[in-house]
């Protein structure tokens, strides 16, 4: 029995389809200081996903509002 394996060649369709299904976040927080005194912070959170994954985990951790009221 032979074992076949294959160099997984990944196209921009697959990887922007995974992405939007699981989505991702990007979390930074940068400060630039100049002898102890803080000249600039920036705080950034960056999530890309697809619209129904988004409102799946919103949904969970109580990030959307219902509609019912």
């Amino acid at each position: 029995m032979s074992v076949k394996t294959s160099l997984g060649s990944s196209s921009l369709v697959d990887v922007l389809d995974r992405v939007l299904d699981k989505g991702i976040v990007i979390d930074a927080y940068v400060v630039v200081s100049l002898v102890g005194i803080e000249i600039l912070g920036v705080e950034a959170r960056v999530v890309v996903a697809s619209v129904e994954t988004w409102l799946t985990y919103a949904e969970a951790v109580g990030l959307t509002v219902s509609a019912t009221t």
